[in-house]
């Protein structure tokens, strides 16, 4: 799988910089490089564009400000944005419109293919839900994420998790493995998309659950260890058809 990307950068070695480690990356294939916003939005609205990295601070049209735009639109599941700056006071900005991820400036390829790499996953997973074929889906389901925690990227294995709790502009990723909670920049939207929609489920605004890992459920309430979790008005339909698989 080739992702189609485009990069976005109104300073000429940032850019040429971010073109070079796109161009080295086998699954990324480049389709477009520019030095402003507003032409860049132009190619995306006319092409085929999976991925956009981007520098957040140019003229006339911010990264921010064309992130607010491809969010709107109805296919913003299929463009996905990675930030690439050397301000980290946007990086709460950026997690609010869904970014992938948040490159620091000066930024090195390591940090630039762990980037990639979430990117490759989410895309992976899309299209594997589109797939019809359900053993294929299973056999190149990832077994890990990597979460945004302070400034670097830690590797949580699926099954370790138990429950995913909201907790302002963080979500705090709850571990078996551990007695305190992971406490990552990010979104639940972006955590519903990242993680395998067969083993977890959102079962409140504030919640989503691992379903093996579901100790007991009474009326409308999972027992998840020592945690209660309410199941959402909004959500209940989703989880009692689930339950009605398993009872007999």
């Amino acid at each position: 799988m080739k992702i189609k990307c485009v990069a976005i950068d109104d300073e000429p070695l940032a850019l040429e910089l971010l073109t070079k480690f796109i161009q080295q990356t086998a699954f990324l294939d480049l389709v477009g490089k520019f030095s402003n916003a507003i032409e860049a939005l132009g190619f995306i609205n006319q092409n085929e564009v999976q991925l956009v990295f981007m520098d957040i601070q140019m003229p006339d049209l911010s990264g921010m400000e064309l992130a607010r735009i491809l969010d709107g639109k109805k296919n913003s599941d299929k463009t996905r944005i990675i930030f690439c700056t050397a301000y980290h006071q946007f990086a709460i900005e950026g997690y609010k419109v869904d970014a992938l991820d948040y490159l620091l400036k000066p930024y090195s390829y390591e940090d630039f293919l762990n980037a990639a790499t979430k990117a490759y996953q989410y895309f992976d997973r899309i299209l594997n839900q589109e797939s019809t074929k359900p053993a294929l889906e299973s056999s190149t389901q990832p077994e890990y994420i990597f979460l945004k925690v302070e400034y670097q990227l830690v590797k949580v294995m699926l099954r370790d998790i138990t429950h995913v709790e909201a907790y302002k502009d963080y979500v705090k990723v709850h571990l078996k493995s551990k007695p305190n909670p992971v406490l990552s920049l990010t979104s639940m939207k972006n955590m519903e998309e990242l993680l395998p929609s067969d083993k977890f489920m959102r079962v409140h605004r504030s919640f989503i659950v691992a379903l093996d890992h579901i100790d007991s459920v009474t009326k409308n309430v999972i027992q998840i260890g020592n945690q209660q979790i309410a199941v959402g008005d909004n959500y209940k339909d989703q989880f009692l058809e689930f339950l009605s698989r398993w009872i007999s």
